[in-house]
């Protein structure tokens, strides 16, 4: 069974940076793309971020790009996501989630593509 867990969270100040990580299980980490999802209070779901099985190549959302890193460590099975320049609208519950398919074709920031989800990591961002 796939187990997502995200953790990193909490109550940051504007301007400030956080660090989440998504460590995973029951599949073979390595082959599967990841993203990172958020869904502030009373909205959807946003796309922020993704990553390919090997790391070489990422994907960002206009309203993140040049402020959030993703990066994984497939000995570990993490994933992480750093976030610099944080802003209120930023506030939202972060989920990291696998790609559907080990392989194939992949549009990173598509909800389509992604099955798996972890329960979610809360981020406030407020002063």
């Amino acid at each position: 069974e796939v187990f997502l867990v995200e953790s990193g969270g909490g109550l940051v100040q504007p301007g400030g940076s956080m660090r989440l990580s998504c460590s995973a299980s029951g599949f073979t980490f390595s082959n599967y793309a990841i993203a990172w999802a958020r869904q502030p209070p009373g909205k959807g779901l946003e796309w922020v971020s993704a990553i390919s099985p090997g790391g070489g190549t990422t994907f960002y959302a206009d309203s993140v790009r040049g402020r959030f890193t993703i990066s994984r460590d497939n000995d570990k099975n993490t994933i992480d996501q750093q976030m610099d320049s944080l802003k209120s609208e930023d506030t939202a519950t972060y989920y990291c989630a696998r790609k559907v398919f080990s392989g194939g074709s992949w549009s990173p920031l598509t909800a389509t593509e992604y099955r798996h989800r972890g329960q979610g990591t809360q981020v406030t961002v407020s002063s």
